[in-house]
Order: C-alpha cells, then structure tokens, then sequence
C-alpha cells in the first residue's frame, strides 16, 4: 500500500515541480526533512499539521500550536491517523523534557 503524502493526497501543485509553486511557492512540508518517515511520509508529507507556513483553507497557516485546532479536523490527518493505527504520531515528542 503506497501511503500518500498531503501534496498528493490534496494534489494542490506546491511539491517541487508541481504547476502551483510560481503561484503559491513550494511548501514547506515537502522539504522540511526534520520529519522525514515520521508516520511513513516523504519529509513532512504524513505530518504536515506540524509544518509552520503549509497552505490551507486558502491561506498560508502558522505555527503547529495555532493550527492543530484545525487540523484535527482535517481529512487527510484522520487519512493518515487510520492508516498508521497505533504507530500514528499526532505530536512532535517534547525535546525538552527533563530526564531523571
């Protein structure tokens, strides 16, 4: 089973070479590789809702913090949400985090 990234899923023209980018620009979660294989997705393709500047609703969206609200609602995160089943990952894990 070929697991579909957003650009192809949405076939909204803004992965590099698509007929949108001399429009709209490339996104950026074709080319952001920091999420590249996170939920089976070439870059951030299978986790673009936590791309700041992707191109939705008509409009480029902001930070991950302002958009889940959202994207939670959004076809193609409840796509990849059951594809991936219990390997699905909603969040970027917290860099943060104090280790004992």
């Amino acid at each position: 089973m070929k697991c579909l990234n957003c650009w192809e899923y949405f076939e909204c023209g803004r992965e590099p070479g698509g007929v949108n980018i001399e429009e709209l620009g490339v996104c950026p979660a074709t080319n952001s590789d920091d999420f590249k294989g996170v939920n089976n997705g070439k870059c951030g393709g299978r986790f673009c809702w936590v791309v700041a500047g992707t191109f939705c609703k008509g409009e480029v969206q902001g930070t991950h913090a302002k958009k889940l609200k959202d994207c939670i609602d959004c076809p193609f995160l409840k796509y990849v949400n059951e594809e991936e089943g219990r390997e699905f990952i909603l969040n970027k894990p917290n860099q943060n985090k104090n280790h004992l």
